[in-house]
């Protein structure tokens, strides 16, 4: 062989080695840019779930601090003493605003204005927006309770004497109160459906949080099923 074929023969293996390096730099290649983008993927999902944790907390901090609070008082309702304080009150309204009250009947409609006023400056409740009972012949009866507290006012139809109670119950009754969602009306009503849905975003964000970071921290499965075990465990064994 002599001095020519031996370059030919060089220089073909050199051609037929070229296309397999760069078919294994592509692959190469492809497996980088898959790497970066699931690496991307991650990193967005984990930065939403980050965001989306704290929002959820900062909403509900407040209300989660006063419903474990109160979920304590709830608990030892029994030992916690308190004294209501009852003011009752009498006084009568002018014969021309007695007449605004209209006739008897199967309804619930609030106190006219101009009556609700009246009793308002005379007495230490407003009956204002409270729904009264109109059954009676005798009397009005208006019904005011609310959070840790209960008034009521009787206004007689002939005489248009009214006499009046409010009881309070104190601030640890109010607070429980707030927890059950007692005669609180239709926005603490919203507050809490706001406050729940917060809770729940809180508590699943935080769920896939910990699978994120669950391989370096060995307790964090023990300690969920725990969570979830010692609830379960005392309603079935201990709740007749």
């Amino acid at each position: 062989m002599d001095a020519a074929e031996v370059a030919t023969l060089s220089s073909r293996k050199e051609v037929s080695g070229r296309p397999s390096r760069a078919a294994g730099s592509g692959d190469a290649g492809n497996r980088r840019g898959m790497g970066r983008k699931k690496r991307k993927v991650s990193a967005f999902w984990l930065k939403q779930l980050h965001t989306w944790h704290w929002v959820s907390a900062a909403v509900s901090l407040a209300g989660m601090l006063l419903f474990a609070v109160t979920g304590i008082t709830l608990n030892h309702a029994a030992s916690i003493s308190a004294k209501p304080t009852v003011i009752e009150s009498a006084g009568r309204i002018d014969p021309p605003i007695l007449a605004r009250l209209g006739p008897a009947g199967d309804r619930t409609d609030p106190l006219p204005g101009e009556v609700a006023r009246a009793l308002a400056a005379m007495l230490p409740v407003d009956p204002s927006g409270y729904a009264a009972d109109w059954s009676s012949e005798e009397e009005v009866y208006i019904a005011m309770p609310g959070p840790g507290s209960d008034a009521w006012i009787s206004i007689d139809r002939k005489t248009g004497e009214v006499t009046s109670e409010k009881t309070d119950r104190g601030w640890i009754s109010y607070l429980n109160d707030l927890h059950k969602g007692r005669n609180t009306g239709a926005s603490w009503f919203w507050f809490i459906d706001v406050f729940a849905v917060a809770c729940v975003v809180f508590t699943i964000t935080g769920f896939f949080l910990l699978q994120l970071h669950a391989r370096h921290r060995p307790s964090t499965w023990p300690l969920v099923g725990l969570s979830l075990a010692v609830p379960v465990l005392i309603a079935v064994f201990f709740i007749h």
